[in-house]
């Protein structure tokens, strides 16, 4: 083997046909440079195929997430409608038997607002209106009361997760007519 050959064999052994240890032609360069273009293409393929499974499967589970949101508080509920369903039911008559169902469903509805972390806005009568908590229905002049107090809570607010659901409504006193 001359000398050229085997310094083009130390420096670049890839060049060299693997059989017969001798300088490809360049047909067979090109041939080998179509070959690895090939493989480039198909990698990139598998990976923009890969990429759209990747987002598709993200959008079925995002569209599962909002599709069963609410099925924690929903299975919270489904004990509350059957305990109605059963006070319906009841044709004994007796009230007291009837307002203790229905004092046991409340709790199981308060439990069910615990658990998925829905929390009551009731204010008090003398506290300030906050707009971000409350809906002023509508204003009574009430001496000895500041403007804007509320005076009365006619729904009570609720707020899930520090998010108003339903803000309160009230009743709050208005501003004095100087006269």
């Amino acid at each position: 083997m001359s000398e050229q050959n085997q310094n083009i064999e130390n420096e670049n052994p890839e060049v060299l046909d693997s059989e017969t240890r001798a300088p490809l032609s360049y047909e067979a360069l090109q041939e080998r440079v179509a070959e690895l273009e090939g493989m480039v293409k198909d990698e990139q393929l598998r990976g923009l195929a890969n990429e759209q499974n990747l987002r598709r499967r993200f959008q079925e589970e995002l569209q599962n997430t909002h599709k069963f949101a609410a099925q924690k508080f929903a299975t919270e509920m489904l004990v509350i409608k059957d305990y109605l369903e059963m006070a319906l039911l009841d044709q004994s008559g007796n009230f007291d038997a009837l307002k203790m169902g229905v004092s046991m469903t409340l709790n199981e509805l308060n439990k069910a607002f615990e658990a998925t972390q829905i929390k009551e806005i009731n204010p008090q009568k003398g506290d300030k209106l906050d707009p971000h908590q409350h809906q002023a229905l509508n204003e009574i002049a009430v001496p000895d009361v500041e403007a804007g107090a509320i005076v009365g809570v006619m729904k009570k607010g609720y707020t899930m997760h520090e998010r108003v659901l339903r803000a309160a409504a009230v009743t709050v006193a208005k501003a004095k007519n100087p006269s």
